[in-house]
C-alpha cells in the first residue's frame, strides 16, 4: 500500500458488476452487468493523467466507454498508448499486457512493456 501511495498509483476495474458464464478466469466468458463510470472516478482524482488497462477485455471496455462519450479512439496495441484531449478528460491511455499468469507471455517480456510505461 505505501508503494502505491508513494508512486501515486490507484487501481480499479472497468466493471463494477460482472457475471462469469463459466467457472474460470477466461474473460471470453465474462458478462459485464455494470460498467464503471471512468470519468466519474477520474474527476475524483484531478491530477490523474494516465489510465492503464491490462488485457484485452478491459481495453475493449474502456475504448467503448470513451467512444460512447464522443471520444474517437481505437484500442492501442499492447505496450502503446493514445492521447486523449477532451472536455471530459485530458491524459494518456496505455494498453499493457495482462498481468495474469494465464496470459501466454513470459514475465520478462511483460516487464519490458511495463518498463516503457514507467520510463
Amino acid at each position: 500500500m505505501s508503494f502505491c501511495e508513494e508512486k501515486g498509483l490507484a487501481f480499479f476495474d472497468t466493471a463494477r458488476k460482472v457475471c462469469r458464464l463459466k467457472d474460470n478466469a477466461d474473460d471470453n466468458f465474462l458478462d459485464i452487468l455494470e460498467p464503471t463510470d471512468v470519468f466519474d472516478l477520474l474527476h475524483q482524482m484531478p491530477f490523474c493523467s494516465v489510465v492503464v488497462t491490462t488485457g484485452g477485455k478491459a481495453s475493449e471496455e474502456i475504448c467503448a466507454y470513451f467512444n460512447n462519450k464522443g471520444i474517437d479512439v481505437k484500442v492501442p496495441k499492447v505496450g502503446e498508448n493514445v492521447s486523449i484531449n477532451s472536455d471530459l478528460w485530458t491524459g494518456t491511455w496505455w494498453r499493457m499486457p495482462s498481468s495474469s499468469r494465464a496470459y501466454p507471455m513470459k514475465i520478462e517480456k511483460k516487464a519490458e512493456y511495463y518498463k516503457l510505461l514507467f520510463s
